[in-house]
């Protein structure tokens, strides 16, 4: 165990795993954004991620015969991936339309969304069993939860689904439910400019 190289079998490895997580965490929430439309820290995350990459891959080519350098490489990219996709989660980026479809008298409900400032549209439809009462709202993926908790006060044997939506245009929004504030919040825009 004297001449063990511990640099180019533990401590090399571990780096090449943590910076790989840190690549591809940033490439994940890169996507995320880009997918959402806030464009602005895109590129800055770009060079970034393929900043790591580079150096890191330097590393790997110069220890091919390590194979714990692989080792590291592919667990980084897995820790990346799960890292990225929690961040985002928390992050709860974007906007959310949901469809609520009852059979219920809903006016509690209704009432309930409007108190907490949600702008709603209802509507008469036709379901599969008789007449339904379809409500649309638009909300902030952080008020989701919210959402969900007054549904199953108000109408628990509702049917509601949520679907990503990428831009809203006037209409009835909470505090800071619109994308626009979404940006202002990340980036803010100093005035004059």
């Amino acid at each position: 165990m004297n001449g063990f190289d511990y640099y180019s079998w533990v401590i090399l490895p571990v780096l090449i795993a943590l910076s790989r997580m840190c690549d591809v965490t940033i490439g994940t929430l890169r996507h995320i954004l880009m997918h959402k439309g806030l464009k602005r820290a895109v590129p800055l995350l770009g060079f970034i991620e393929v900043l790591i990459w580079l150096i890191v891959i330097r590393q790997v080519m110069k220890n091919l015969d390590n194979w714990m350098c692989y080792i590291g490489w592919a667990g980084g990219f897995s820790c990346g991936t799960m890292l990225g996709m929690y961040l985002e989660e928390k992050m709860a980026l974007g906007l959310q339309v949901i469809r609520i479809i009852t059979n219920q008298d809903c006016t509690s409900l209704v009432l309930a969304l409007r108190d907490a400032n949600h702008g709603i549209t209802m509507v008469d439809a036709q379901g599969a069993m008789g007449p339904v009462k379809m409500i649309f709202t638009v909300v902030k993926r952080k008020q989701v939860r919210e959402i969900e908790q007054l549904i199953s006060i108000h109408t628990p044997s509702a049917f509601y689904s949520l679907e990503e939506i990428k831009n809203v245009s006037q209409g009835v929004f909470s505090a800071t439910g619109s994308k626009y504030s979404l940006l202002k919040d990340l980036f803010p825009i100093r005035k004059g400019k």
